[in-house]
């Protein structure tokens, strides 16, 4: 548990307190803060970290032995009326505390805390606040080994990616009958020598596949793979480290010697959009102004609609990165969700800009890490990004 971290953050952002709060893990965040990841509670707990003093901690009685090394002082609850009691005396003298919701549900990765808990807590006079941006700063900046890992995984992931191309490449020029699951298959297999780990099967998509963002071929649903084919390839992984952080890319090739014009067309304007977000990033970190992710998912998408594709773009621009492949932290959004977090030294997120027709679907997704000041912290780690449609005959 970083408690001089958290404090920073709390003092940075002008908060009182952090109240965590979690019960049988629905609240990873809070489970994270804490140090309790991986521990088996199974009664509601709750800590608050002040900006200034130790945490004070209230856990059921037959838990003690999960809180034996927790920094701070502790008070035990058994019953209900009990656990009332000892709240009132935990928030004594707190006016305001941040918890894990979002007002009007609007970035779900916060709402970690249930209705009815919030409506408890506001019940002692107590003004909860969402604790979206203090959980980025806490949980979403990487640390110097984490970057350098993540490094290594985004360059291996590229290497991947090169490679599943040059099989798909080298299988049909020798006349070999290949499926999106083979390609999916022979790339899982290069995480595996390179030891690399993820938590879903990459996409490799041809054609009306691709126009699916999630499609993904499985043994018994999946397409050949043949000359005059679109093709969509998604992959992501990390380290085989539980603190290590994903890489994600998406690439897109067609299998022949030229490609086609509304293909080239399309492609065009996913890589205008995605170059024309890096440089608003640049241009507004380099000038030290706040950037919002929902700000970068309106420059993207008003480009989109403006060349005539916005309908056909369907999903949010980026994610955060961390140690799970969607982070908690600002994403670039202001579609699927309003997210005005804002974008903070240290974390990890990607760019990707889609559009999708009937006859076929093309993303262009790169990695950035925001790092110290200027134009130079606008780190591109899935380098080098794509600038044209391979081609793969």
């Amino acid at each position: 548990m970083q408690i001089s971290e958290i404090q920073s953050a709390l003092a940075t952002l002008e908060l009182d307190a952090w109240l965590l709060y979690d019960f049988r893990g629905i609240n990873p965040i809070a489970q994270n803060a804490a140090g309790l990841t991986g521990k088996n509670v199974t009664r509601r707990w709750f800590c608050l970290i002040p900006s200034q003093g130790e945490p004070r901690w209230l856990i059921h009685r037959i838990e003690t032995s999960n809180f034996t090394d927790v920094p701070g002082s502790i008070s035990l609850y058994a019953g209900w009326q009990e656990l009332k009691d000892e709240m009132s005396k935990l928030l004594d003298g707190i006016k305001s505390v941040v918890m894990e919701y979002s007002p009007d549900g609007e970035i779900p990765y916060i709402s970690r805390v249930d209705a009815g808990t919030l409506e408890w807590i506001r019940s002692f006079g107590i003004t909860v606040q969402s604790s979206g941006e203090l959980a980025q700063y806490v949980e979403a900046r990487l640390s110097d080994a984490q970057f350098e890992g993540h490094q290594k995984s985004a360059q291996l992931t590229i290497q991947a990616k090169d490679n599943a191309f040059k099989w798909i490449a080298d299988q049909l020029k020798a006349g070999n009958s290949i499926t999106e699951y083979n390609v999916q298959q022979h790339i899982l297999k290069q995480f595996d020598e390179m030891d690399l780990v993820t938590n879903h099967p990459p996409i490799v998509a041809v054609n009306t596949n691709s126009s699916d963002p999630h499609y993904a071929p499985t043994a018994t649903r999946t397409q050949q793979i043949k000359a005059g084919d679109c093709i969509l390839i998604d992959l992501w992984a990390k380290q085989k480290d539980a603190d290590a952080v994903f890489a994600d890319s998406t690439w897109v090739a067609y299998v022949g010697q030229t490609v086609p014009d509304q293909y080239g067309a399309v492609f065009e304007v996913v890589r205008e959009a995605r170059d024309r977000a890096i440089a608003f990033i640049r241009e507004k970190w380099a000038a030290k102004e706040p950037i919002q992710g929902c700000a970068v998912d309106d420059c993207v998408r008003e480009y989109i609609t403006k060349m005539g594709y916005g309908e056909y773009f369907i999903h949010r621009t980026g994610h955060n990165l961390g140690t799970e492949i969607h982070g908690n932290g600002a994403n670039l959004d202001n579609l699927e969700t309003r997210d005005t977090r804002e974008l903070i030294e240290g974390t990890c997120f990607t760019i990707e800009p889609g559009i999708y027709l009937n006859a076929f679907g093309v993303r262009t997704e790169i990695d950035v890490f925001l790092s110290g000041e200027g134009r130079d912290g606008v780190v591109l780690t899935t380098v080098p990004v794509q600038n044209q449609v391979l081609l793969l005959l």
